[in-house]
């Protein structure tokens, strides 16, 4: 195992080969990655696509798992727009599976209490798409809600990003960000999410992580959808 360089970077973590087939992630602000690797253990014993967990430091720093091979769905859309129906139905399609699952009593609850398993973070650079299928990764937010709220949050992530670029470009991307949104409710629930809405929003503006005109966006799209 080589801990000298880094394969990729997070946000909260670096990710290191450790073997074939494995990766290990090390937090680099000494956190506990305890919850999400027993999350994570849960959901692939029912049956759904996230990595497999091996091992967990004592201090939960270190956390052994899948390697997951594949683009990100994101980036398979960049490289492949006319792919954008097929994608939201796939990650429509991976929400309401999650949705099934019931959530077991030692998950905290999330934004909107219920008794299922939410990601609330389950967009498409969370979708790794493998030969074997999709991968969901990134269960840090992971916890017991309503799978509208789960879905919500995709429509306010996915919806509100800011766009970079000359206007030319954010005009082409946006209506390709429509199109992807739109086939998403429509196949995930839009009715259930509407619901959770408001509540999801005013969780997720509080992330130190979120920018000025992304908070603005979502309290915009909130207001619109009242």
């Amino acid at each position: 195992m080589n801990l000298d360089e880094p394969i990729a970077t997070g946000r909260d973590a670096d990710i290191f080969d450790a073997g074939p087939g494995r990766v290990l992630r090390r937090n680099r602000h000494d956190h506990s990655q305890a919850l999400e690797a027993r999350v994570m253990k849960y959901v692939v014993d029912q049956g759904y696509p996230a990595p497999a967990v091996y091992d967990l430091s004592d201090d939960g720093r270190d956390l052994v798992m899948e390697r997951v091979d594949g683009p990100t769905m994101l980036d398979d859309l960049g490289d492949h727009p006319w792919r954008m129906v097929g994608h939201a139905h796939t990650m429509a399609d991976l929400h309401t599976r999650l949705g099934q699952i019931p959530a077991p009593d030692w998950l905290r609850a999330g934004p909107v209490p219920g008794d299922r398993v939410v990601h609330l973070d389950l967009h498409p650079n969370n979708i790794i798409l493998t030969a074997g299928g999709p991968v969901v990764i990134d269960w840090t937010n992971a916890c017991a809600g309503t799978p509208g709220s789960d879905v919500a949050l995709t429509w306010l992530l996915t919806s509100c990003g800011e766009i970079p670029g000359p206007r030319w470009q954010v005009a082409i991307l946006g209506a390709f960000r429509r199109l992807l949104v739109n086939s998403f409710l429509r196949r995930a629930g839009r009715a259930a999410a509407v619901q959770d809405l408001a509540a999801v929003a005013q969780w997720k503006v509080a992330d130190k992580n979120m920018r000025p005109g992304e908070i603005a966006a979502m309290r915009k799209l909130v207001e619109k959808n009242r």
